[in-house]
């Protein structure tokens, strides 16, 4: 239960930060953020692999870059459900979802399941 809770304010600081970097996104405050990011999981929980499964042949075509117009769409839905997060249109979204994507990933992979940091140390054994 930790580490969703972390991975909920990675998500909102994911927001933010695509916020602050694409103009035609905007957060008003903290909350509007927290709640788009709650609301943007929960759609890609239970909406996303149903779109995923009815766009699957476009996104074969498209060798699966149809995918971030999903995450867009996704993305779309969440600005009109929350006050205070807007997205201006279909491109700034696209480009939201893949910011936002990035970002996140990049922080959750310093997160274990528990909600612990972690990080893999490497070191030479001598044997080349």
């Amino acid at each position: 239960m930790h580490g969703f809770l972390i991975r909920w304010l990675i998500l909102t600081i994911s927001i933010m930060i695509t916020a602050y970097l694409i103009d035609e996104i905007y957060v008003a405050d903290f909350f509007s953020a927290f709640w788009a990011a709650a609301l943007l999981g929960i759609l890609n929980a239970f909406f996303r692999p149903i779109l995923f499964i009815l766009t699957l042949p476009i996104t074969i075509l498209t060798l699966g870059l149809f995918t971030f117009v999903v995450n867009a769409i996704m993305l779309l839905m969440v600005s009109g459900l929350v006050s205070g997060f807007h997205v201006a249109g279909l491109w700034s979204a696209v480009w939201g979802s893949l910011f936002i994507s990035i970002v996140s990933w990049l922080l959750t992979s310093f997160i274990s399941e528990k909600g612990r940091v972690e990080y893999i140390h490497m070191k030479r054994t001598g044997k080349d």
